[in-house]
């Protein structure tokens, strides 16, 4: 029997993420923490690791979570056991079972994390699958339209909420795009096209946790910081309430403090690793712990970035926020190399450090930001 919350992943992240917090609400006493139910977890690829995952997950006896690091100046450090997943499928052999669930209701809420590849089309994929019913498609969006394909048709008015975790800017709002591009490429009906767009909840979120690695072969460890970021609009649905999920208005003013401070600053920590030759080996914990570069990181902060956030009426968020920043970063637990995250590193100083100085452009002309341009300017 499917659950009533269908997950497409099997990533480390959601173990210790989004199906964490939905088995913690499931702990708690009936209505206190609103969960729907259990999860349906659905492997997508024929990767061995993932295999091991789904039938370790299909035994149905949970798995643990181990949570380590700073929170609120105190060290943490527990064994947590998940029992949220309640069915482990995969696509190659679950699809027929797995269309009939969702349309014929069963699904209320989807979860996915599809990693950085996820929305991407393949030119594999057509029509015909609409019709091949044993058969599921490849990429993930076909996948979606196939199955909401199926709602349509057979129960279109049972509420359905969407809610995509990768890491893309507003990716509720890019996900339907894209399924409604390819639906327009299939030559579907305009009335799907539209029910597409205005039935189905398609909420945009941010997350955010470091789950630092996998136990085998199935669990994870994480940080304590946690957070699910949804977008509120009429008619979503959650698979639970948590205290780690926030409901907001504006999911612009959670995606600057995570990509202006978290982000911004181990971009800079790269940054000072590279142009000061640190050693090669060097952790973010390491890197915090070094004075003067500690007194740098923070200089970067107080006068670069939070002026912006104050600027904008954020000063208070800004400033909570990067407490917890702080902690996440001198974690005595986590090994986080700087070498890491130096990959790809001039693509990720544009995508993090110049909107800072666009912004601040706009809203603090006379600021001076000597730390970011430099890094910007630095082309090698």
């Amino acid at each position: 029997m499917v659950q009533p919350i269908l997950q497409f992943g099997t990533s480390r992240f959601l173990q210790a993420h989004v199906d964490l917090f939905i088995a913690e609400a499931l702990a708690q006493a009936p209505g206190a923490g609103d969960a729907l139910g259990g999860i349906t977890v659905v492997q997508t690829t024929d990767r061995a690791d993932g295999a091991a995952r789904i039938a370790a997950l299909a035994q149905g006896k949970g798995y643990p979570v181990r949570i380590r690091g700073l929170a609120g100046g105190q060290r943490v450090d527990r064994l947590q056991h998940c029992l949220a997943v309640r069915e482990a499928w995969h696509t190659s052999t679950h699809w027929p079972a797995l269309r009939q669930a969702v349309a014929q209701g069963e699904v209320k809420v989807i979860v996915s994390n599809t990693g950085d590849q996820g929305y991407v089309l393949d030119e594999r994929d057509g029509p015909e699958l609409l019709v091949s019913g044993s058969v599921a498609p490849h990429s993930f969006p076909a996948k979606l339209l196939v199955l909401l394909h199926g709602r349509w048709q057979e129960a279109p008015n049972k509420s359905l909420t969407l809610l995509p975790c990768e890491l893309v800017e507003r990716n509720g709002e890019v996900l339907r795009d894209q399924v409604c591009q390819l639906a327009r490429q299939w030559g579907l009906p305009e009335g799907l096209q539209n029910w597409l767009r205005q039935k189905p909840i398609w909420a945009n979120s941010l997350v955010d946790r470091i789950v630092s690695e996998a136990i085998e072969p199935v669990g994870a460890v994480a940080e304590p910081y946690a957070v699910w970021v949804i977008e509120r609009q009429a008619g979503l649905l959650l698979p639970c309430r948590h205290p780690a999920i926030v409901l907001t208005d504006d999911l612009a003013v959670h995606e600057r403090l995570k990509l202006f401070l978290l982000n911004a600053g181990h971009t800079f920590l790269a940054e000072r690793w590279l142009v000061d030759q640190r050693p090669a080996a060097e952790t973010v914990r390491q890197a915090m712990a070094d004075a003067a570069l500690r007194s740098e990181l923070e200089a970067l902060w107080a006068d670069e970035i939070l002026p912006v956030f104050r600027a904008l009426g954020e000063g208070p968020q800004a400033e909570a926020y990067l407490r917890d920043v702080r902690e996440r970063f001198e974690n005595p637990f986590l090994e986080h190399r700087i070498a890491d995250i130096a990959q790809n590193h001039m693509a990720k100083k544009q995508r993090r450090l110049a909107p800072i100085v666009a912004l601040a452009s706009q809203r603090t002309p006379d600021l001076v930001q000597a730390r970011l341009q430099a890094a910007l300017t630095r082309t090698a």
